[in-house]
């Protein structure tokens, strides 16, 4: 082989290798702009998670509350059937007392 011959050859070999060089940096270049766009949407999906569990844990304790002013409730009607059957029981008192003394 001829020195122009093996010149000719490394030169084309440096052309193809400028040339995937070139393809690999466009890629890269897709490659990153990729992985961004992933880490906005992952940001995003983290920031929405957060926001969610907070929603969460302010509709668990307004449950809580919920149901603690439902048993207080509860507790209240209970207290008032309690003191209007007291209330029937001192007026039948007061009818039983009143027959004996006649």
């Amino acid at each position: 082989m001829a020195v122009t011959d093996q010149l000719n050859n490394v030169l084309d070999k440096t052309q193809r290798l400028i040339a995937l060089c070139d393809s690999l940096k466009e890629e890269n270049d897709l490659l990153r702009l990729e992985n961004q766009s992933l880490q906005v949407a992952l940001e995003a999906g983290k920031s929405k998670v957060a926001d969610l569990e907070e929603k969460a844990r302010a509709l668990k304790l307004a449950r809580s509350l919920e149901e603690i002013a439902v048993a207080k409730q509860g507790t209240n009607e209970k207290a008032l059937d309690i003191k209007q059957k007291i209330s029937e029981f001192v007026r039948e008192i007061d009818k039983c007392i009143v027959l004996l003394k006649k």
